[in-house]
């Protein structure tokens, strides 16, 4: 068994954290270490201030303890830094990090017996009564008898002084990460503007961000709930955000997954500009509503590949927020044969709420999941809507004078399921005034080819 003892530094620790790094964001640097040590070992356990982990059955899979203690003392994301300790015991770890951070000695250079009392939990509330009998470390705790000490400290003592030196399992309650982000913060002073509890949201998306990246996902909504002061609630205001009673919410929804936290907070600046307090705000929680698994982009060698800037849905969800949802509209592909179906405008509210930003077909092949038809085919830059219908001479269809059909037919049988079945056959024509045109044929209800319909469905440019 091997373990290794972390101990971040508390919250008021300033010179610990620089401030402005997103560190120093962090609303709970503990847990987010906790989040971190998951990564190297599942038997991760939180006592008092410390996090205690054992990674002997997990140290082979990162290139043995060296490389593992590289590795997990320099994450990959800003986080505060930590001091650590090693021992064969959670115990012996826990006890050589106190004395570390008391300036004792270094953590790997105290033997076990001369461990301080302070440094056992279990021993503590009894320090003074040891101290007068002469008993100051683990060794000489353990010199004296074990049935005298039950007696007089009780058996918790003795059973932490046989977990200690291995005579016990230890037993904790393991550290597992939450399926939904969830984390509350207590404002410093009460907030009267709903953009100056800005501040506050950052440090929770920061804390959200880190949640993100243990779990290997992206956010596509959130809620941010804030709590009114009572004293001063007005019970009948109602908004969209406020529904008369002490707490106030607002849902943030974004069209991709995303661990953009910058981004986020654009978009929750624009949306807490819009909103009226009723009353002082106390609390902030930040809760996770839905989110996917991220998948990371194949980066570019290069340098014209390189994006700068916010990407295109981006954009549109800053719109959206700034102008309302109703004001941004977006194009959506859609996976059916007919063409006045393979395209619809979505909102912009509509798109997030889906989280669908790629097109998702039952046609294999082609990019984003839509299939794309063969090289013979030519659709129109115009569509008509609805087709109109066209006068047939002796069989032939005209349109600003008889039309020259040129290329086709292209067969197009769907929209069963729907209920609005469609059979036609396409063609590219001539006409002799409007040029190229997009024309079909109606084949149902039919008999005979001369009983067809024609419909002029599209335009060339």
């Amino acid at each position: 068994m091997h373990w290794i003892a972390l101990r971040p530094p508390p919250t008021d620790d300033a010179p610990a954290v620089s401030a402005g790094t997103e560190a120093s964001l962090l609303t709970d640097a503990g847990t987010a270490w906790a989040w971190w040590a998951l990564r190297f070992t599942p038997l991760v356990a939180r006592l008092e201030d410390a996090l205690l982990l054992e990674v002997s059955a997990s140290q082979r899979l990162f290139g043995g303890l060296d490389a593992l203690l590289d590795q997990l003392l320099k994450p990959k994301w800003s986080l505060a830094p930590v001091e650590y300790a090693q021992g064969a015991t959670s115990l012996i770890a826990f006890a050589r990090l106190h004395c570390r951070q008391a300036g004792a000695a270094t953590g790997g250079e105290v033997a076990v017996n001369t461990l301080p009392l302070a440094a056992l939990p279990p021993a503590r509330t009894h320090l003074p009564t040891l101290a007068r009998l002469g008993v100051r470390t683990w060794g000489q705790l353990r010199a004296l008898p074990r049935a005298g000490l039950v007696r007089r400290f009780g058996a918790q003592l003795v059973d932490a002084l046989d977990c200690a030196y291995g005579q016990r399992p230890e037993l904790y309650p393991w550290l597992t990460l939450p399926e939904v982000f969830d984390a509350p913060l207590e404002l410093l002073a009460s907030v009267e503007s709903a953009p100056t509890m800005l501040f506050g949201a950052r440090r929770l998306l920061a804390q959200l961000q880190v949640w993100l990246r243990a779990r290997q996902r992206g956010v596509l909504a959130l809620e941010l709930l804030w709590e009114l002061d009572a004293r001063r609630s007005n019970a009948r205001h109602v908004d969209a955000h406020h529904d008369g009673g002490r707490h106030g919410r607002l849902i943030l929804r974004t069209a991709q997954p995303t661990q953009d936290m910058a981004h986020l907070a654009r978009l929750l600046a624009e949306q807490l500009a819009r909103v009226n307090l009723p009353a002082p705000v106390l609390h902030l929680r930040l809760r996770s509503l839905r989110t996917e698994p991220l998948v990371g982009e194949t980066a570019s060698l290069l340098v014209e590949d390189v994006r700068h800037g916010d990407s295109l849905h981006q954009l549109q969800e800053r719109l959206a927020a700034r102008l309302g949802a109703a004001q941004v509209r977006r194009l959506t592909l859609l996976a059916d044969h007919r063409p006045e179906h393979m395209q619809c405008w979505q909102g912009t509210e509509d798109a997030m709420k889906s989280g669908a930003v790629k097109v998702h077909s039952t046609r294999a092949g082609g990019q984003n999941g839509v299939k794309s038809f063969g090289q013979d085919v030519l659709y129109p830059t115009w569509l008509l809507e609805p087709p109109q219908r066209l006068v047939v001479q002796r069989g032939q269809p005209q349109y600003q004078g008889p039309l020259t059909l040129l290329a086709g037919p292209q067969r197009l049988e769907s929209g069963w399921l729907e209920g609005e079945a469609a059979l036609r056959d396409y063609y590219v024509a001539r006409s002799p005034r409007a040029g190229l045109v997009w024309v079909f044929c109606n084949r149902l209800g039919h008999a005979t080819p001369s009983e067809t319909d024609w419909y002029l469905h599209g335009l060339f440019s």
